[in-house]
């Protein structure tokens, strides 16, 4: 890490490193000195191919915060010595430093409706007050991340080209996914429809991408790689898509996925405390539809890769994305047959 170091005037025989977090695509350390903490990130470019559009959108989303809302908490990168935000080291990658806030800590799960709360109203805070800044200054970083119709159409490429014998064992998984095309065809509407409004949109609102206090309130968001124009229904969907079930996409069992319903509740209730002015009526009406659109597109991006001999997620036992994929087709089907309950929800019913 010597040539990183150099780049920020560090030296390292005064750092301690280790290892930080859970990350599935970049690596995260944690460094430390007498006097001040450290994030280190290498960005994976294998994932993101252009790191230093990255490097731009934080740069003008931390210049626009700094002056319209200079007490607003945003991390971003220290400069190195050259005044860059990322370092390059050759045939090793590209790395990023940040200040490490201390006493805060960050959750791999949801387990109470208090952190769903503090979470959506920490996503919905970031995309309002970035309302103003002109959105299409943002750089594209993963090119039809959230692009459903794109997805649709390679779950189809792979029906016709894929593994034979796993679609035939995915036959009830294709049924259904067929069955539901509607979905793809609402998210198609939206695209043409002039009350959904493109914003700065997070795209990865996991409960781990929040950072919160000692108190588990929401302080800032983190892990700005996926932000780009997009839309409100990207950032809830992921959130319904994550919050609601007590188990991820990885449980096996498929009894263990459920709705729960009051942590739908936080997450309306968290995001719209920053949001319901700048949603179009239109926009709000579609609040449950977004969880339908990000598990739809997940379930199809799992059984899609499946079909083509996992080349995409890979597999660390025989199955994996077949059995992510039955994992997310149930909770959509538990979604759907929660939404009459979650709209009362949402009325106050």
């Amino acid at each position: 890490m010597e040539e990183i170091f150099s780049a920020y005037n560090l030296s390292q025989n005064q750092l301690d490193v280790e290892l930080f977090g859970n990350g599935l695509i970049n690596k995260t350390w944690r460094i430390k000195n007498s006097h001040d903490d450290y994030i280190l990130q290498k960005i994976n470019h294998t994932v993101f191919k252009h790191p230093e559009a990255i490097a731009a959108n934080v740069r003008m989303l931390a210049d626009y915060l700094a002056n319209a809302y200079p007490d607003f908490l945003f991390i971003r990168p220290i400069k190195t010595t050259t005044n860059e935000e990322i370092v390059h080291i050759h045939g090793k990658g590209y790395f990023r430093l940040c200040h490490y806030v201390r006493q805060s800590h960050t959750i791999n799960a949801v387990e109470k409706k208090e952190q769903a709360y503090e979470a959506a109203k920490k996503f919905g805070q970031f995309t309002k007050l970035l309302s103003g800044f002109p959105i299409d200054k943002l750089r594209v970083t993963l090119p039809d991340f959230h692009n459903l119709s794109l997805r649709y159409q390679q779950f189809t490429e792979a029906l016709e080209n894929g593994n034979k014998e796993r679609i035939q064992q995915s036959k009830e998984l294709i049924n259904f996914i067929t069955k539901n095309k509607k979905i793809v065809e609402t998210y198609e509407h939206i695209l043409h429809n002039p009350a959904f409004k493109l914003r700065v949109t997070h795209h990865d609102t996991k409960i781990s991408n929040v950072l919160f206090d000692k108190n588990d309130k929401g302080l800032c968001v983190i892990d700005l790689d996926t932000v780009m124009a997009g839309y409100f229904i990207s950032d809830v969907g992921d959130m319904i898509r994550t919050y609601l079930s007590p188990v991820d996409e990885e449980e096996k069992d498929f009894s263990k996925i459920k709705i729960r319903e009051e942590y739908f509740a936080a997450i309306w209730k968290g995001y719209m405390s920053e949001m319901s002015n700048e949603l179009s009526t239109e926009e709000k009406n579609h609040f449950i539809y977004a969880g339908k659109f990000m598990i739809y597109m997940q379930a199809i991006r799992f059984l899609a890769d499946y079909l083509n001999n996992d080349v995409y997620y890979g597999a660390k036992y025989k199955d994996q994305n077949f059995v992510r994929a039955g994992n997310q087709v149930m909770l959509l089907r538990r979604l759907m047959e929660n939404e009459a309950s979650l709209q009362r929800l949402i009325e106050g019913k």
